[in-house]
């Protein structure tokens, strides 16, 4: 992967965008140097930073693991997800005296929900409900072999790993951390931090123009940092995020580099890197036409990763249903997380996500009817997959690989 994206972005290093003055209201032609990496630099120090993505990235890696674990409360699992500063909720000291939290973020993107209380509140409930129902219906049942309609364990067959599900057949932890990635992730960096209501929010536009840091003591404008942590939703847990291998966590990272493997999508991580890249070189040669076009191309992309994902899991599911319910289980509740996302994906050139939450929830219905992924029929997932499928442009075949 590292290979790959090295290779593209050098050539892309070569060139120069020249853009007439109507693009950022100024007068003469714009040059855009587009680095090689993601590294840009102002009097010899860096511009890029984007540390609490950083965090909120570890403190989900941790609450999804301790989702498995059943010794944990219902206290500590929603203090991991709505933390306080200064609580001992993780295990990390530094986390501990942060004061960000996953939950203050879910479903809270400037384009989505400032205005939208009401739906925002419902998914974040929905979130909430995961952890709870984890607690008081699985973790009681932690040694119980599972059946249509009650909550246990199953092993996958040969001796493979054991899932722990609810009635229905869902594994909450995966529910909770695949929805997480288009709850928290996928709609902070499409609805929030690409969106011109915040990367031109305020002074923005002025202080960009006059290279005015953001506040003392940094080395970025507002307009950079915004893009920054758009950038760090997806590459923020990276050990050299200038030059993103992928798989470096569990979240939108480690789904692109699995969209990037099918032969079917290859290229797609390149074209989400550059994109990410000429934006935030456009951003410090002040042209917020090109800006706002790579924005365009990141929400269409990212949105597909979402899709293929949820169409992929659901082909999955569907392959080994009734033969391996454990392993068929465990897909589906991740194609149950990957669908949930779909309401946070978001049209190029558009306000609108590609499925509306109503359209969303209509899925989630069909899945869970009656005893859930028991009695789901490969009919039911082949709809689904195939109309999330023809939304985007390719077909369940190409996503089941």
């Amino acid at each position: 992967m590292k290979k790959v994206l090295i290779t593209l972005t050098a050539i892309t290093s070569m060139l120069f965008v020249s853009c007439d003055s109507d693009d950022n209201d100024g007068g003469g032609d714009i040059i855009i140097n587009n680095p090689v990496n993601y590294t840009f630099e102002r009097d010899g120090q860096s511009t890029v930073s984007f540390g609490g993505q950083t965090t909120r990235i570890a403190m989900a890696g941790e609450l999804a693991s301790a989702l498995k674990d059943n010794a944990k409360t219902q206290m500590e699992l929603e203090g991991m997800f709505a933390h306080v500063e200064g609580d001992s909720d993780f295990s990390d000291s530094d986390l501990n005296a942060s004061g960000k939290s996953i939950r203050s973020k879910v479903a809270a993107s400037s384009d989505y929900f400032s205005a939208n209380s009401t739906e925002a509140n419902a998914i974040k409930a929905d979130f909430d409900g995961f952890i709870a129902s984890q607690v008081t219906e699985v973790f009681p049942n932690w040694a119980v072999t599972a059946t249509a309609g009650n909550a246990g364990q199953l092993q996958e067959a040969g001796g493979g790993s054991t899932r722990y599900i609810n009635g229905k057949g869902l594994e909450y932890n995966q529910a909770f951390a695949k929805s997480l990635i288009g709850g928290l992730m996928v709609d902070q960096m499409l609805n929030n931090y690409l969106s011109p209501s915040v990367l031109d929010a305020g002074d923005n536009r002025v202080n960009n123009d006059s290279g005015t840091a953001d506040k003392d003591g940094v080395t970025y404008t507002t307009m950079e940092h915004k893009w920054d942590e758009a950038y760090g939703y997806l590459y923020g847990a990276e050990d050299n995020a200038a030059i993103p291998e992928l798989g470096a966590d569990g979240f939108l990272n480690k789904y692109l580099s699995r969209v990037e493997g099918d032969s079917d999508f290859a290229g797609i991580a390149a074209t989400i890197f550059n994109a990410f890249k000429l934006g935030r070189a456009a951003i410090v040669a002040k042209d917020y036409k090109v800006r706002d076009e790579q924005a365009e191309i990141i929400r269409e992309n990212i949105s597909k990763v979402v899709a293929v994902r949820a169409a992929h899991y659901l082909q999955s599911g569907k392959s080994v249903l009734g033969i391996d319910n454990a392993a068929a289980f465990h897909d589906l509740s991740e194609g149950y997380g990957f669908v949930y996302s779909l309401q946070f994906t978001r049209k190029p050139n558009s306000t609108e996500a590609y499925f509306s939450k109503a359209e969303v929830d209509t899925f989630l219905e069909q899945l869970t009817e009656g005893n859930g992924f028991w009695d789901v029929t490969p009919e039911t997932l082949d709809s689904i997959s195939d109309e999330i499928a023809t939304e985007f442009g390719f077909t369940s075949a190409q996503a089941a690989n």
